[in-house]
């Protein structure tokens, strides 16, 4: 039961990183109104947290490996805590970009801590079941931010928002300072990362074909996530609240998607759930574009399929890159989750690019472009490899 709770535990704060990353994104029109600054700037606020918190995954493993786990994670927390108070209180978008960075400097530690420590704690099937309720979660995180973010900002505004984050932070620093033991293993400082080992799996073709849909799905998605505010208030006029309103099917379909996609690959080989359920995905953002602008229910169910599409396809991911490469499993996960981190950053960045004059078919068939280009190239690379080394 103890380790049941030091699992949530470790996952809340692992959920934090993408919560964090998108809890403000349905007021960004507002934030950008406040700050009297132009969209790419405010756009850039959501990509430099993004761009930081995959960084220090590379700095953060070793560390973690070498100090142990709550000296990693506790002055995380502690940095994420007083970054947020300084982002409620930013004068300028140049101040709160500095902020930003800061909360990503402090909030990455969750991510590499929480795995870590669900490795210490669970072992056999234990471990699979434990993994599973942290991906969850994890995936929760920058779909659940913008519904939250969404009833926050609209009543207290963006300074609302991230005094939410405060609180979050505190609470999370002093649960874990009590509830979380050392679990790092008194013999073994644990693997390190080296340059010979990311080759060897951006080499293989598994390896590279999963990292490359990582970086194209979550590009893609976070396209969604940024400029769906936009084109709810410029298309259908909604208020901030109603804005988090639409979210909320979006995160509720992921979920759905997360638990069905575990299951297909029962009756699926994995190499062709990942092809299948990646095709798919690249549908639903086809049918987005022919109906968003219909009426907002059709944009609501186009949002549900997306959902389901993308959720589908993340557990297989992670299946492939367990099988695969079982000396360098750690090492091949990291280097999919920086780059599905690269691929979030890329969306608000190219996609404030794309998206002037509210072309909505322009940055959606872009995306919808490469996802499809990158299908078609997983494909061919996954044809005829075995399923283990």
């Amino acid at each position: 039961m103890k380790h049941r709770v030091i699992l949530y535990l470790v996952a809340f704060a692992a959920f934090l990183g993408p919560f964090t990353q998108t809890i403000y994104t349905p007021i960004l029109p507002e934030v950008q109104g406040h700050f009297a600054t132009t969209q790419f700037l405010v756009n850039l606020s959501i990509s430099i947290f993004t761009i930081v918190l995959a960084a220090m995954q590379i700095v953060y493993g070793p560390l973690t490996d070498r100090k142990g786990r709550r000296y990693v994670l506790l002055p995380g927390i502690f940095l994420y805590t007083l970054a947020s108070i300084g982002c409620a209180f930013a004068p300028s978008i140049e101040t709160l970009l500095i902020f930003r960075s800061l909360q990503a400097v402090g909030i990455a530690a969750g991510s590499v801590v929480a795995t870590t420590v669900i490795g210490d704690l669970f072992s056999g099937k234990e471990r699979g079941r434990a993994m599973g309720t942290f991906q969850m979660l994890v995936a929760l995180g920058p779909v659940l931010g913008p519904v939250i973010g969404g009833f926050v900002g609209g009543s207290f505004g963006s300074r609302g928002v991230f005094f939410v984050l405060v609180a979050t932070g505190l609470l999370m620093l002093v649960l874990n300072w009590r509830l979380l033991p050392e679990t790092k293993p008194e013999t073994g400082g644990g693997e390190r990362f080296g340059l010979a080992d990311f080759a060897r799996i951006l080499r293989d073709p598994t390896g590279h074909s999963v990292v490359l849909l990582g970086f194209v799905q979550y590009y893609t998605f976070y396209n969604f996530l940024v400029f769906l505010p936009d084109i709810l208030t410029d298309t259908y006029g909604l208020t901030a609240e109603e804005k988090g309103i639409v979210f909320l099917p979006l995160s509720l379909s992921l979920v759905a998607g997360t638990y069905l996609g575990g299951r297909i690959q029962e009756r699926i080989p994995p190499r062709k759930s990942l092809v299948l359920t990646a095709g798919l995905n690249v549908v639903s953002v086809l049918v987005f574009i022919l109906a968003a602008h219909l009426s907002l229910w059709t944009l609501v169910v186009t949002l549900i399929l997306f959902g389901i599409c993308l959720g589908l396809s993340l557990p297989v991911q992670t299946t492939l890159l367990s099988e695969r490469f079982v000396r360098e499993r750690a090492t091949a996960i990291g280097v999919y989750n920086f780059s599905r981190y690269m691929g979030m950053a890329a969306g608000p960045l190219l996609g404030s690019l794309l998206y002037q004059g509210s072309r909505l078919g322009v940055l959606f068939g872009f995306a919808a472009l490469l996802f499809g280009a990158v299908v078609l190239f997983a494909g061919r690379q996954l044809k005829g490899t075995e399923s283990t080394r």
